[in-house]
């Protein structure tokens, strides 16, 4: 999953090399932090947030056939 946000992240933004993605298990599953350059955070949530809930959407279907539960944080 991890492979899966950078790729989109970097897919995404002006400054790819700015992007880093951690992982880290946690009680309730998989958290993944997304860090991105300031000026790329607009470029990652998008219009209303769409961008961001897109690729929320995109890790919990992934998690789900994983059997496990998977969240995302920009920061």
């Amino acid at each position: 999953m991890k492979d899966l946000v950078e790729y989109i992240a970097k897919s995404l933004v002006n400054a790819p090399d700015d992007v880093v993605v951690t992982e880290e298990e946690g009680e309730e599953g998989i958290v993944l932090k997304l860090q991105v350059a300031d000026e790329d955070k607009g470029r990652i949530i998008g219009k209303q947030g769409r961008i961001a809930q897109a690729i929320r959407t995109l890790i919990r279907v992934k998690a789900a056939k994983a059997g496990t539960r998977a969240s995302l944080e920009i920061i």
